[in-house]
């Protein structure tokens, strides 16, 4: 392309290609496609776009065109590439002069830079950076911000870069250098209400960004670095050097650099020596000369004294709106980027390392306190050190002593001002507490709980731990004189906070303490059961504080026992809501909803339609077979315990039919689960559950023939079957007699391969219920005259001698045994402080348990009676023959058992 008089040909052609007549445009837009291979073309795009006297549309589109040619012909190794002196004369066009006067053009022009520089720098373009940093410093505002969005846009892209010599000359662009100088940048020549500020510190804290994620992800690689990020860090946020030029997410990211730098386990030696890595060695030598005594004094000291102080900002906001000051106090992850919850972090990593240097630091600045009864905020801030460090302190301080002649008396000054120290002293007390406070201090400690929740100042009132339940050791006796004082107060504050981060806060203490007292909240709840269906109305827009009203109920619940029936009202539309799939809300509450339903029904006296009705959401749940399928069978059981004739004949069959889907493709642990909830209502009703759940025992039947490998499987096969040999014989023929048909077998032969399966897999039987059942239910076959049976006989009588040996225990006063399963009443269980009541499902469990096979006959006794009456039938002589079947040594042992019969 012949560039004389190109620029004029050049901008007849983007002026045409901004036109809105298609006429007009596409022949434009051909003509600019076809000069984007001509040398020369992207000089007159760069003159184009440089001429602030032309058209604004025009000279955008020149950027664009150009940005492309970036993309396309940039690299030495594209087809039609720039040359190298066009490239060099760009190049140097590009940085001569930062005065865009519009924004969006001066953006894409600094993307536009991005791009070379990405592909150039620094080795084909050195000045740069330099020349960026210049103008940075220049007077001129306008140029100022246009560099710093330029250098802001050369950075991000630098550092996306991957390659290993690329990021060594990213490192060489040095973050450290180019972070001090623009902080002299902005400390002298940039002030705070300068449009620069911002551009400024984002750039600012890319770099650190840079620096941060290099450490996270290449520690090793990055040990070079440990000693220039400890000094540039420490030097800006704990010594002079930063007074006036840091900010606040600077500061932020100084400190994590910091935290990460002590707290990175690939810089720190193995507990043997020897076994270190030589880079771990290496890192660590180098923190070790870093921090020295005085270093670690003076980090020690400015956190405490100066990061730890509450802001003006921080006071205002705790006058003004006190909720949210509370929330803003905690927070998982904040501590990446909020300064308090970052200060802490780091505090409490430097201190768990360097325990020794700082923890007689730390006790000289709270022994200066001792005895100072005046609101201090130096006072505040030693105390959020001690309770920060409680763990590391444990033996250094006295805090038992602490607590009576100090910290009592500090809460007990009701003075306006000294809501601070109230504060502070009752967290610190909750830090404390499961450390190291003698329980007998206790009841002093619920007293002051109790004057602090009727404290003037919403903020005091609210802390989370000021009703220390949520630990080891809580004893409820000590609590119980405190117990409705407390819970009237924790409720009223339920009713007057606003926020809903507050309220959830408030529910947990409230769920911890029904959790820790258990039933002895009874008397206590009528004013919460009153209150919670008005607190679930409001909070339809607020899923999280559901949850923390489900968590609420489940504790509530278990603390009322067989009593909750008088919630369901309000209980069971709770349950069906949050585990109704077809809502959207079930996202966050089925987890706990499904919990609730299950607490529900485990401390039901007894079935209700309504409760009833709920169970027509499990259909979609099982379809859904998530993580939550444990919950889900335990809620299938617990309805067969509480009412299996009702349940089994409105449910059983659409149950069987998911339980059907699911065997197709389900984990062993899965199928056990399934076949679990079978076997449990074969236990509970052993006529309606055969009935009800008959499609899935051929399954069950065929398995043991085949012998499944998977013993915990097998062993739920046999349990299942030797319910319905035992308790419900003639469904076991019909069954034998159709399996017979379907594997066009005789029943006779079917009958003794299932026999002679269930004694060779009899050891896959580790339940000694189950092992007892499976002797039980095998005797069930005698006596018999059937040749199979007989043939069988010899191994039938392995497993009851087997059986006998799990079951039966010696009395040593008489020499004789007795079966240790049997049960004969049902004893209320005499309870220590610490057990929980039994529920009304394990009431249940012990009824159905009496009534048992397993647990109401001697299997010693139904041995012997069965033996008895196979010699009646054959004859003492025939009988004889059988028993010579047996091993010797088999029928001593079984002698042994029966004597005295």
């Amino acid at each position: 392309m012949d560039m004389d008089g190109a620029s004029s040909v050049v901008l007849q052609a983007l002026t045409q290609a901004t036109s809105q007549d298609t006429a007009v445009l596409k022949p434009a837009e051909e003509q600019l496609r076809q000069w984007e291979t001509q040398p020369g073309f992207y000089s007159v795009l760069l003159n184009i776009f440089n001429n602030h006297m032309l058209d604004v549309n025009v000279r955008w589109l020149a950027v664009l065109y150009f940005k492309n040619g970036i993309d396309r012909y940039w690299r030495r190794v594209a087809p039609h590439a720039l040359s190298e002196e066009e490239k060099t004369s760009l190049r140097a066009g590009l940085i001569t002069n930062f005065n865009e006067p519009v924004n969006q053009i001066a953006t894409q022009i600094a993307v536009l830079i991005a791009k070379v520089a990405r592909l150039d720098c620094p080795r084909q373009w050195p000045e740069l950076i330099p020349i960026l940093l210049e103008s940075v410093k220049g007077q001129d505002g306008l140029q100022q911000h246009r560099a710093l969005l330029t250098f802001y846009h050369v950075t991000k892209t630098l550092a996306s870069k991957r390659l290993a010599q690329d990021r060594r000359l990213f490192q060489d662009v040095s973050p450290y250098n180019n972070t001090a100088r623009l902080f002299c940048v902005s400390g002298r020549q940039v002030g705070p209400d300068c449009t620069c500020r911002e551009k400024l510190e984002k750039t600012i804290i890319l770099y650190t960004k840079v620096l941060l994620d290099f450490l996270e992800y290449h520690p090793c690689a990055f040990i070079p670095l440990i000693q220039r990020s400890l000094e540039f860090a420490v030097s800006y946020v704990f010594t002079p050097a930063g007074e006036g030029v840091t900010f606040e997410r600077f500061i932020v990211q100084c400190m994590n650099l910091i935290k990460m730098i002590v707290k990175n386990d690939a810089y720190k030696p193995a507990k043997n020596i020897d076994d270190s890595k030589p880079e771990s060695l290496e890192a660590h030598k180098i923190k070790t000369a870093f921090f020295t005594h005085p270093t670690l004094t003076e980090i020690g000291r400015r956190l405490v004294s100066h990061y730890f102080l509450l802001t003006e900002e921080e006071l205002a906001m705790w006058e003004e709106d006190p909720e949210s000051f509370a929330v803003e106090e905690t927070g998982g992850d904040s501590w990446k980027y909020s300064l308090r919850p970052c200060t802490e972090v780091l505090f409490l990593d430097i201190f768990h390392n360097y325990s020794q240097t700082l923890t007689p630091v730390l006790l000289e600045m709270v022994q200066n306190l001792q005895g100072q009864l005046n609101v201090n905020k130096k006072c505040i801030v030693f105390y959020n050190a001690v309770g920060l460090a409680a763990y590391e302190l444990f033996d250094n301080v006295d805090f038992d002593q602490w607590f009576k002649n100090q910290l009592l008396g500090e809460l007990q000054v009701n003075h306006h001002r000294y809501k601070l120290i109230r504060r502070r002293v009752i967290w610190l007390i909750g830090q404390w507490i499961s450390v190291k406070f003698k329980s007998d201090l206790r009841p002093l400690l619920y007293e002051v709980i109790l004057s602090l929740m009727q404290d003037p100042d919403l903020v005091v009132r609210q802390l989370k731990t000021q009703t220390p339940v949520d630990d080891f050791e809580f004893r409820t006796e000590q609590f119980l004189p405190y117990l409705e004082s407390i819970f009237g107060l924790l409720f009223q504050l339920l009713q007057q906070v606003t926020e809903c981060d507050t309220k959830m806060q408030v529910l947990h203490v409230i769920s911890c303490v029904i959790e820790r007292v258990n039933i002895q909240i009874r008397p206590y709840v009528g004013c919460l059961v009153q209150y919670l269906p008005l607190l679930w109305k409001q909070s339809e827009e607020h899923n999280m504080l559901r949850c923390a009203i489900l968590t609420t109920l489940i504790h509530l619940v278990q603390g009322l026992g067989a009593e909750s029936k008088n919630l369901y009202p309000f209980l069971l539309p709770v349950i069906q809501l949050s585990t109704d799939v077809s809502q959207p809300p079930h996202v966050y509450l089925l987890e706990d909803g499904l919990e609730l339903w299950l607490v529900t029904l485990e401390n039901s006296p007894a079935i209700t339609p309504e409760l009833l009705r709920i169970f027509q959401n499990m259909s979609a749940l099982m379809e859904m077979s998530s993580e939550n399928m444990r919950t889900c069978f335990q809620i299938v059981n617990a309805y067969i315990y509480l009412s299996a004739t009702e349940f089994l004949q409105n449910y059983a069959e659409s149950l069987c039919r998911s339980f059907c889907d699911l065997l197709k493709d389900i984990s062993n642990e899965g199928q056990v689960q399934v076949l679990k909830v079978v076997e449990i209502a074969l236990k509970v009703s052993p006529i309606l559950g055969a009935h009800m759940f008959q499609p899935l025992l051929p399954a069950v039947f065929r398995g043991i023939v085949d012998g499944e490998r998977y013993p915990v499987v097998m062993s739920t096969y046999l349990g299942i079957l030797g319910r319905v040999l035992l308790q419900n014989s003639s469904f076991f023929y019909s069954l034998l007699t159709q399996m017979a048909s379907e594997c066009s077998q005789k029943m006779d032969q079917l009958l003794g391969n299932v026999i002679e399966m269930w004694v060779d897999r009899m050891d896959n039987i580790t339940q000694p219920e189950r092992r007892k059942l499976s002797s039980l239910a095998l005797l069930s076959l005698l006596p018999s005259d059937n040749s199979v049976i007989q043939d069988k006989f010899c191994g039938i009588i392995n497993i009851c001698v087997e059986a006998l040996h799990d079951v039966m225990t010696e009395d040593s006063e008489t020499g004789t045994f007795k079966d240790c399963m049997l049960m004969s009443h049902f004893e209320e269980p005499k309870l220590s402080d610490d057990e929980e009541p039994p529920t009304e499902q394990d009431k249940r469990k012990k009824m159905l348990a009496l009534e048992d096979p397993v647990h109401s006959v001697s299997l010693q006794q139904f041995v012997y009676e069965k033996l008895k009456a196979q010699q009646a039938l054959m004859g003492d002589q025939g009988f004889g023959v059988l028993m010579e079947t047996v091993d010797t040594e088999l029928v001593r042992q079984l002698q042994e058992f029966l004597q005295g019969l």
